[in-house]
């Protein structure tokens, strides 16, 4: 009874606490002040600006410094404010854990990794990320944080989840990859297609499960044990049940491709982004831009698995090392090449320990190395990824009728884009995360203490 009886205390405060966040009083206007704003959109920023914020959502983007009467003004006249930052690829349940990696595989349990996961979410949105799409996840575990968020129990960045990234047997994502062939796992054959029919009902399962889009793997991978990521391993038809039945539902693709046959098929097949891209080539930019594909590179773990596989090998997967040592600087040229070719390109780090979950804005420093713009790096980073998200009415732009989601910077990320690894506001929804460089309490933090129960009428109850 005891335990029942704390179980239900807890469920009853987490439904008085959604009350009192959602029935409190009406929240008033806010306005910023942004002495410079980079809107996602145009070429250049605008300055003396200000941001009307109503019921979470942006109501105009004026000039000059308006104060509406009975609105809260948020000074940021000397900095520069920008839409919330999105990341099209994090693992947010993943996190390195040095030491053997078999042995952390086959120790830990989705459990810890949702454990892991809320820390995570909350680092990705105290450094300016609002929004992700995490592209590969125990389903469960990914979905769950997601509502979480959404309901706004867990603080973190919006979410757009592919749960397990689907693959065939002895690829990319095949958990038994480098183990005794007697292992089994109830969970570990739920991402292995091998037919067109598998395929189909995966993507069906993972829509029903709660997924917003499709992760799969054609070609071999750098973090796998064992396959060769120069090599397409799923097949055609595979890959075209997956996105045809994707599309079907509504729901877009990513495909993780390293190798320049997985890359091709792929794009001609009709999958809506290319994660690596590693060994494209000239031929292969020109169906990029034929289909509409984007590109989303993930430098950040690049350097970051190749610096590891140079100094501590022995933490990385049987095969890695080597593989990390050979694909990562042709990783690098890729990105300078397509982007001169004018491949469509959105940001996105891979985030999944190996970089830290909020050092996410050091991929920004490497894209503008690789030839882009700082200016053109940002925008990869709010509309271009919103619109490969498919969500550009909602995100990606401080315009009217997007959330407020906005964060700002204390100098001119145009002419030191390292300035983003530094944010020191984050607004999400409306609600302020973080301001002068510190967490803030949120909306359901300040509700708590009107939350408050009579547990000794819980008590009387039983």
């Amino acid at each position: 009874m005891k335990y029942l009886k704390t179980a239900l205390l807890g469920a009853a405060a987490g439904i008085a606490l959604s009350l009192s966040a959602a029935g409190g009083a009406a929240a008033k206007d806010v306005v910023i002040h942004a002495g410079r704003l980079i809107d996602g959109v145009a070429d250049s920023p605008r300055t003396m600006v200000s941001v009307l914020v109503r019921d979470g959502r942006i109501v105009s983007v004026e000039p000059g410094f308006t104060s509406p009467a009975g609105a809260e003004v948020i000074d940021l006249s000397g900095a520069t404010v920008l839409p919330g930052l999105i990341d099209c690829h994090v693992h947010i349940t993943q996190s390195f854990h040095k030491g053997d990696p078999i042995h952390t595989a086959l120790t830990r349990s989705e459990f810890d990794d949702e454990i892991d996961a809320v820390n995570n979410a909350r680092a990705t949105l105290l450094a300016g990320f609002t929004a992700v799409r995490d592209v590969g996840g125990a389903t469960g575990v990914v979905v769950a944080l997601k509502r979480a968020v959404n309901a706004g129990t867990t603080p973190g960045p919006r979410m757009w989840v592919a749960g397990t990234p689907l693959g065939p047997t002895g690829g990319h994502g095949d958990a038994k990859n480098g183990l005794d062939p007697a292992l089994e796992h109830p969970g570990w054959a739920d991402n292995v297609v091998d037919s067109p029919a598998a395929a189909r009902l995966a993507v069906r399962r993972l829509r029903r499960e709660g997924a917003d889009l499709i992760k799969i793997m054609p070609s071999g991978g750098v973090m796998s044990i064992g396959d060769d990521p120069k090599l397409q391993l799923m097949a055609d038809d595979e890959i075209k049940a997956v996105i045809d039945t994707a599309h079907a539902l509504g729901m877009k693709v990513a495909a993780h491709a390293h190798g320049k046959t997985a890359i091709d098929h792929t794009i001609a097949l009709g999958v809506d982004s290319i994660e690596h891209s590693s060994y494209s080539d000239a031929e292969s930019y020109k169906l990029y831009k034929e289909h509409g594909a984007y590109l989303v590179p993930t430098m950040l773990v690049g350097m970051r698995v190749y610096d590891h596989a140079k100094s501590h090998p022995e933490d990385l997967n049987p095969s890695t090392a080597q593989k990390a040592l050979t694909v990562v600087p042709v990783m690098l040229r890729n990105l300078r090449d397509a982007h001169k070719a004018g491949v469509k390109i959105a940001f996105g780090t891979d985030t999944f320990g190996m970089s830290a979950h909020g050092e996410n804005a050091q991929e920004f420093a490497i894209m503008v190395s690789a030839g882009m713009s700082p200016m053109e790096a940002i925008k990869a980073a709010t509309s271009s990824a919103a619109d490969l998200i498919g969500d550009s009415a909602d995100i990606g732009s401080v315009q009217a009728g997007r959330y407020a989601d906005l964060v700002a910077v204390s100098g001119d990320p145009l002419k030191d884009v390292t300035e983003l690894e530094r944010v020191k506001f984050v607004m999400k929804g409306g609600v302020v995360y973080k301001a002068s460089g510190q967490p803030a309490p949120t909306a359901l933090a300040q509700a708590a203490p009107a939350a408050q129960l009579d547990e000794a009428a819980v008590e009387a109850a039983f």
